[in-house]
């Protein structure tokens, strides 16, 4: 099972902006915050392994 980095970069409303950080890579990907955990903020860093993310 693969893991991926991410920092939330912006959020707006119920959505999330995320932008890997273990690859060199510009793209975001927007997540639904009920996907998340809770206590996020811009710039938290998270962890995604196993259909999950994890604050880190």
């Amino acid at each position: 099972m693969e893991t991926w980095f991410y920092v939330v970069e912006s959020i707006d409303g119920d959505y999330a902006n995320l932008k890997r950080t273990d690859i060199e890579s510009d793209e975001l990907k927007l997540v639904a915050r009920a996907l998340l955990p809770a206590d996020i903020e811009e710039g938290s860093n998270l962890k995604y392994e196993l259909m999950q993310y994890f604050l880190i």
